[in-house]
C-alpha cells in the first residue's frame, strides 16, 4: 500500500539515530519525514518552522473567536484617561 509523505526529504529511523543533527539539517529548514521500514513515523521539523506553526495555529483561534463576536456590543473607551 503506497503511502503520502508530505514532505521533500526523507531519512530513517537509523539515519536519525547516528546523527540527529545532520537529519535536522537535511531539511534546509522544512520537516524531513522519518520513515519506518519505509513508512513514514513522523515528522521532524526544525524548530523555527514549528514555532510559525504554532503562531499560526493560535492566529486561526484568535480569528474563529473575532468571527464569534462579529456584531455584539461594543464599548466605547477612552485611552487617554489612563495616562
Amino acid at each position: 500500500m503506497p503511502n503520502l509523505i508530505l514532505s521533500d526529504t526523507s531519512a530513517s529511523v537509523s539515519e536519525l539515530k547516528k546523527n540527529p543533527m545532520a537529519t535536522v539539517d537535511a531539511g534546509d529548514g522544512l520537516p524531513v519525514a522519518i520513515l519506518n521500514r519505509n513508512k513514514p513515523a513522523f515528522y521532524c521539523v526544525p524548530a523555527p518552522l514549528y514555532e510559525a506553526m504554532m503562531g499560526s495555529l493560535d492566529d486561526l483561534d484568535l480569528i474563529e473567536i473575532v468571527r464569534q463576536r462579529e456584531g455584539g456590543e461594543t464599548v466605547e473607551v477612552d485611552l487617554d484617561q489612563y495616562l
